[in-house]
């Protein structure tokens, strides 16, 4: 159960960094509109880990929530925002999705 809330912060953390992304491309009031996702998707997602990491070990927590937000932010910064996807970048997030799996793997 904590270990899909921790997915699901790790998700809304995904989405606050495409909120960022949006409002810097957005223009008039649409810019508030993209911040104030952001902030709404901040709050969900920190709030999903704090109630995590009062029942997983901290460190590894933290260290998935935010390995979930590294690598969705670059597959949405190379999907959406049209940033490179050069064989080093794919290579080290793939390293960081294998990090993150092994520490699911040996976590109790």
């Amino acid at each position: 159960m904590y270990w899909i809330l921790l997915i699901i912060a790790g998700i809304f953390e995904v989405a606050f960094t495409f909120c960022l992304g949006k409002a810097k491309e957005a223009t008039g009031n649409m810019v508030y509109l993209w911040y104030l996702g952001f902030a709404v998707c901040t709050f969900i997602s920190m709030s999903l880990l704090v109630k995590v990491s009062q029942n997983l070990p901290l460190g590894t927590a933290y260290a998935v929530w935010t390995g979930i937000g590294a690598v969705g932010t670059v597959l949405v910064g190379i999907f959406v925002f049209k940033e490179p996807a050069s064989f080093w970048r794919l290579f080290f997030i793939s390293t960081l999705i294998a990090s993150i799996v092994g520490l699911k793997a040996v976590s109790n």
